[in-house]
């Protein structure tokens, strides 16, 4: 129940109508119909035990499998307050995703993650426990370190993963263990910052955020996570981002 405690002292540019801190999870979905009543059923449970303040903007480019109308379905269970829909007409990628909701997010800190399962709700506590104990100005996910870990990857999945990380360490040294993973939580102004220097598309825009963050002096906080492959659905990682990814790797160590 960290949320309720310790507030009066703490000073934020911008905080909503109760006084307190306010997260607001930004959930890009693309064919999540099966995931989305669950994750959004344990983010509501996680948040509710933390007696945090919080909303979950869904952000759905057009999904053919009916992930809209699911997610009308849960905005009518949970309220409008806490699910807000705010769809996009087709496929438009994660990062403008991103710029979307941070537009219409009233939060003061805001979560990204995956929709699809593969990043736990209940590491969330744990984030804006590690958040408030160094006033980071953003927390990132790692599966490289402490309890971290990936589970439900074959070893190619991997090594692909392992070799990502360890080829941007080697070049970029970004101060951070896990650059492609995309469970993060952020202080609002810096994830503006952040999406406003950042030029990169698909699976590298997560690593250049790190990176950029590192150069702009921003601190880092980091926490363990387990990543679970996808409960439903197909992975979206095929060979031609693994392409794109040294591509985009390669052009952020020639201009970082």
């Amino acid at each position: 129940r960290f949320c309720t405690s310790n507030m009066a002292s703490r000073r934020s540019s911008e905080k909503s109508r109760t006084g307190t801190d306010k997260y607001s999870v930004l959930l890009p979905t693309y064919n999540e119909r099966e995931n989305l009543p669950l994750i959004v059923w344990l983010l509501v449970k996680y948040f509710g035990e933390s007696e945090c303040n919080y909303e979950i903007i869904i952000i759905d480019d057009g999904s053919p499998d009916g992930t809209l109308e699911m997610a009308d379905q849960l905005q009518k269970i949970y309220g409008s307050d806490k699910i807000l829909l705010r769809p996009r007409a087709k496929k438009l990628g994660l990062g403008t995703a991103y710029i979307h909701g941070i537009q219409h997010a009233t939060g003061n800190y805001i979560i990204i993650m995956d929709a699809d399962l593969s990043h736990h709700p209940k590491f969330i506590p744990e984030f804006i426990r590690k958040q408030k104990e160094g006033n980071y100005d953003l927390v990132s996910g790692t599966r490289y370190k402490g309890d971290g870990g990936v589970y439900g990857w074959d070893l190619r999945r991997k090594l692909i993963s392992r070799g990502a990380n360890f080829v941007t360490q080697v070049l970029l040294r970004p101060g951070a263990s896990d650059l492609t993973g995309s469970f993060r939580l952020y202080k609002k102004e810096v994830l503006e910052r952040l999406v406003e220097k950042c030029v990169s598309k698909g699976y590298v825009f997560q690593m250049e955020m790190i990176v950029r963050a590192r150069q702009l002096g921003y601190t880092i906080g980091e926490v363990p996570i387990s990543f679970v492959d996808r409960v439903y659905g197909e992975s979206k990682l095929g060979g031609n981002e693994i392409v794109s990814f040294l591509k985009g790797l390669l052009t952020l160590f020639a201009t970082t």
